[in-house]
């Protein structure tokens, strides 16, 4: 979005899902259009006539299309590939096809303002397809790695109210460590989580924040085996980075 942003234009947003289909990406005859003719041009005489018509109804790919918008496509690849074919003729021959309409209409040149950013999870996650070939040769890909300790720590202490620094960096510090230990993601919510955690406890100790860190990453395990094993990481992440437990 702040690069969105950045380009001073006007911005659309999409959430990628499974039940996302073409048309919620471009449109689709949505509406019915009346018409009434009343034609009084003898006298005592009127004619009528209705016509009804459908009426297309644009949907964002189509709107940011037209208007040169910057297309923010939000978790592309959680979208079935076969819907997101319509952006192969966007992207490589500027213009975009509607399927359902006819004529000229069925084709909109892409402004040349136009521009699209897609984001996505890995393969890994429940939920994602695998983009096909296509369409990953028409993007420019770019891996965003986590964020370095400094970054990490001003994104938590952001998100957290009244929390002390020395927790927020002793926290950062245990997750990033636990992040080269574990194969469960470790991200930056999990960070914020165990602040917001230790918010209550007057006295901080080795056993507290332990076991806060521990609550805060058990959803991601499945059985107690998996609990013993992630306790353990965490006690030892603790004693490799030697954290101070001194109340601030």
């Amino acid at each position: 979005m702040r690069t969105a942003r950045d380009r001073d234009r006007p911005v659309v947003w999409i959430n990628g899902d499974a039940d996302l289909t073409t048309s919620d990406l471009v449109g689709e005859y949505g509406e019915t259009e009346r018409i009434s003719e009343r034609d009084k041009y003898i006298h005592n005489v009127v004619k009528s006539k209705d016509i009804i018509r459908d009426r297309w109804v644009d949907n964002p790919l189509t709107l940011a299309v037209k208007e040169g918008a910057t297309l923010v496509y939000n978790e592309f690849s959680r979208t079935k590939p076969v819907a997101n074919n319509v952006l192969l003729s966007v992207l490589e021959e500027g213009v975009l096809e509607l399927p359902g309409q006819r004529g000229k209409s069925r084709y909109v040149d892409v402004h040349p303002e136009f521009r699209a950013v897609l984001t996505s999870n890995s393969v890994e996650y429940a939920g994602v397809h695998e983009p096909q070939d296509a369409l990953l040769d028409r993007l420019v890909g770019i891996h965003m790695d986590f964020y370095d300790h400094e970054t990490e720590a001003a994104i938590v202490r952001s998100n957290v109210d009244e929390a002390d620094q020395a927790r927020i960096d002793q926290t950062v510090t245990l997750m990033r460590r636990l992040r080269d230990r574990l194969e469960i993601n470790v991200g930056t919510r999990a960070a914020i989580m165990a602040v917001e955690g230790t918010g209550p406890a007057d006295e901080l100790d080795e056993q507290t924040f332990g076991d806060i860190c521990v609550d805060v990453l058990a959803s991601k395990v499945s059985s107690r085996d998996d609990i013993a094993e992630l306790r353990g990481e965490v006690e030892a992440a603790i004693q490799e980075t030697k954290l101070s437990f001194v109340d601030h």
